[in-house]
């Protein structure tokens, strides 16, 4: 038995160090209410199934002599508009205008309780905002599950796209096909309501840093769980659950062979993402998330592609590394 005082003790150093933790992990509203974006956030108001939902997004100008192009970045499944901010600046400062809008069931965007998602719904949601500014064509940048609707966008408006570029896509393989199960949204749902700082942290430096981690970093992790921690937790996850879903049952990998516009993939060596790679059978997670292959592959299958890859780096090659990443990301949409 554990004497009284050192059970004392214990108990303080306890309760001091979940204070400290509440402190260093702050919370916000449903619509990420209480985390500040680099620029002034705008609202485009629109209705979608019956619903009036408002589409956050970021409009930036160029900073200096202008080029007259727009460039438009899309966020993945773990990430918000702000994530772009060392892209959108490097961009802006290079005389492109740039639109980063948080799709609608993420980060400051409406979150609806009922909404069927689709890839081609979010891609026909995106062009409207455009046309709303005005903008018909477009240098279009996608991250992670970006890169997956940015291929849907393509593929839908092929003639509005100047440049196709994706970071660490995801969509590359088809995981159903690849031996993932099927996963019900009541599943993702209970599985998101575990989201944690922590688990996001590990995640993050596994995947995302290549098991590297910079004070830099720590920003966009309290970024995700601040959402799980506050009085939105329930509908956050459930938005996240239903985006899971749309996922894992709306491949594009089988379109690749359809895109007309130049594309560059940027590929880190480090990337392992795979959806439902958790609910795989053991023998099969191995085989998921290859992006060493999924990059060269996608790059054969791409017409008019090319690949930039970064051994060093993984998943969020933006963040790991932005200069690199952004000089790269110029050199391409400027051949």
């Amino acid at each position: 038995m554990i004497p009284l005082k050192f059970r004392t003790l214990a108990s303080v150093l306890a309760l001091c160090s979940a204070s400290v933790l509440a402190q260093e992990s702050p919370s916000y509203g449903p619509r990420l209410e209480g985390f500040e974006y680099p620029w002034p956030v705008q609202q485009y108001q629109f209705t979608s199934q019956k619903q009036a939902l408002e589409m956050s997004y970021l409009d930036v100008a160029p900073v200096g002599k202008a080029n007259g192009r727009t460039a438009v970045f899309l966020h993945g499944k773990n990430f918000c508009a702000a994530t772009w901010e060392q892209s959108i600046k490097a961009l802006s400062e290079a005389g492109w205008r740039v639109i980063a809008p948080d799709q609608v069931g993420f980060c400051k965007s409406t979150k609806p309780a009922e909404y069927q998602y689709s890839l081609a719904g979010l891609a026909a949601n995106t062009h409207a905002l455009l046309a709303s500014l005005g903008i018909t064509n477009i240098d279009l940048v996608g991250h992670s599950m970006g890169g997956m609707l940015a291929i849907r966008y393509a593929l839908m408006y092929p003639k509005e796209v100047a440049h196709l570029a994706l970071v660490g896509p995801i969509g590359l393989e088809d995981w159903k096909t690849r031996g993932v199960p099927y996963v019900s949204v009541e599943q993702w749902y209970e599985n998101e309501l575990k989201t944690s700082y922590e688990g996001i942290k590990r995640y993050q430096m596994d995947v995302y840093y290549a098991d590297a981690w910079k004070p830099e970093f720590e920003r966009w992790a309290r970024m995700q769980a601040g959402m799980y921690l506050g009085s939105g937790k329930e509908l956050v996850a459930w938005n996240q659950a239903l985006t899971y879903d749309m996922l894992l049952h709306q491949p594009v990998v089988y379109e690749l062979p359809q895109l007309k516009v130049p594309t560059t993939l940027f590929i880190g060596a480090h990337d392992k993402t795979a959806l439902g790679k958790g609910f795989a059978p053991t023998e099969i997670r191995p085989t998921l998330g290859n992006y060493v292959e999924l990059g060269k592959q996608a790059a054969k299958t791409i017409p008019n592609a090319t690949l930039v890859e970064y051994p060093d780096l993984g998943h969020s090659p933006q963040v790991q590394d932005p200069a690199r990443f952004n000089a790269d990301l110029i050199k391409a949409l400027n051949p």
